[in-house]
């Protein structure tokens, strides 16, 4: 007997909902982002200042919580984007400077006619409830709404549940890069490019 649903799938959040979208992304993703993006408090205000969800799926739970998101890259924009000039006004010009260079080592190009992925994140206690994959299901078809024929996304060898997810929805492998010395500072030595035609 399948199990009911006990939250919605939508797209973007509402803006009372952005400090939520912020702070589980920020939990999802510290482990890596932390030693480059650190203070946390300066790292929640640039994702405030940055985070777009016009280019977002989320999941609203019955009571209106946002337990999960999954953001996206388009020519148009992307969920978490940013530029040189926003963090030089958070971490000042040489704070500024320095890591958008090391944070651009973790840019990924866009290609035709393929969304690319920009984060999935659940909060902690939503996890088992198949909201992970409510999301990927809704990023393809937003995929195809978008004139998109593929799905790009990159999964790092420190998380290998994430890439199980991926594989159980049709997500190929296509290439595995090495960071090098870079592995010191995101806490992870290799990232699988991984596609999924829709």
């Amino acid at each position: 007997m399948e199990r009911e649903k006990t939250y919605s799938i939508v797209d973007g959040f509402q803006a009372r909902q952005k400090g939520t979208a912020i702070g589980l992304f920020w939990q999802a993703f510290k482990g890596k982002l932390h030693p480059v993006m650190k203070p946390q408090l300066k790292a929640l205000r640039f994702l405030d200042m940055v985070a777009d969800p016009a280019h977002a799926v989320s999941a609203i739970s019955r009571d209106g919580t946002l337990i999960g998101v999954a953001g996206f890259k388009t020519t148009k924009g992307s969920f978490i984007g940013g530029n040189l000039k926003q963090l030089c006004a958070v971490y000042g010009l040489l704070g500024g400077c320095w890591r958008g260079l090391v944070l651009s080592v973790l840019e990924r190009p866009l290609q035709s006619h393929t969304l690319l992925m920009d984060g999935i994140f659940v909060s902690e206690t939503a996890r088992g409830g198949g909201v992970g994959s409510a999301l990927l299901s809704a990023i393809k078809e937003k995929a195809i709404a978008c004139g998109c024929s593929k799905i790009r996304l990159d999964v790092i060898d420190t998380n290998p549940r994430a890439r199980v997810l991926y594989e159980r929805h049709g997500f190929i492998s296509q290439d595995t890069s090495d960071i090098g010395p870079l592995r010191h500072i995101f806490g992870f030595q290799k990232a699988t490019t991984m596609v999924c035609e829709v």
